[in-house]
C-alpha cells in the first residue's frame, strides 16, 4: 500500500477542516472564508502572547488589526445584511455590538506602543473579544448555523466575499492579500 504524499496529506487534511464536525457536510463557500479568518486572528493572538520583542509585538499586532477591520467590514457589508431574517436578529445585532467594540479597542491600540502600560493587557482582552464572537457565530444554533439553515446562496455570496475581502487587504495593507 503507498503511502500519500505529503501534498495528498496536506489536502486530506485541509478538506477535512471546511467540513462541518456535526454533519461531515462541507460549509458553503462564505461560512469557509469567515471561519478561516477566525482562525487566523485567533492563532495570531495566540502567537502575540509567546512575543517579548517589542518590534514583532507591534507587527504582529498590526497585521491583527488588518485582519479584523478587514473581516468586519466584509461581515458588515455583505454578510450581516444579507443574513437579515435568516439570523435571529438579536444575534446579528449583538455581532455588531461586538465588532464595535472591537473597533474601538483596535483604535485605542494602534494609538499606543508595545512598551506603554496595559498594551499587552488591551491586546489580550481583544483576543477575548475575538475568541468569544468566534464562538458565538461557530457555535451550534449560533449565526453560521442559522445561516447555513436559511435561502442565502451561501456559495455565491462566498465569490463577494472573497473579492471585497481581496480589495480591502490591497487598500488598507498596501496590497498585502492573504
Amino acid at each position: 500500500m503507498a503511502t500519500p504524499s505529503k501534498e495528498q496529506s496536506k489536502t486530506e487534511k485541509s478538506s477535512k477542516v471546511r467540513r462541518t464536525r456535526r454533519t461531515g457536510r462541507r460549509d458553503p463557500a462564505a461560512v469557509q472564508l469567515l471561519k478561516k479568518d477566525h482562525h487566523e486572528v485567533e492563532a495570531m493572538f495566540d502567537e502575540f502572547e509567546q512575543i517579548e520583542d517589542e518590534k514583532e509585538k507591534l507587527a504582529l499586532f498590526q497585521k491583527i488589526a488588518l485582519a479584523l477591520k478587514v473581516h468586519t467590514q466584509i461581515e458588515e457589508e455583505i454578510f450581516y445584511p444579507a443574513e437579515r431574517g435568516e439570523v435571529e436578529d438579536d444575534m446579528l445585532d449583538e455581532a455588531q455590538v461586538e465588532h464595535d467594540s472591537a473597533k474601538k479597542l483596535i483604535a485605542e491600540i494602534e494609538k499606543m506602543k508595545p512598551s506603554d502600560a496595559l498594551y499587552d493587557a488591551k491586546v489580550k482582552v481583544l483576543g477575548e473579544y475575538v475568541k468569544h464572537h468566534v464562538k458565538e457565530e461557530e457555535q451550534p444554533g449560533g449565526i453560521f448555523s442559522q445561516a447555513k439553515r436559511g435561502d442565502t446562496d451561501l456559495e455565491a455570496m462566498g465569490a463577494s466575499l472573497k473579492a471585497r475581502k481581496e480589495e480591502l487587504m490591497a487598500k488598507l495593507g498596501s496590497g498585502k492579500a492573504h
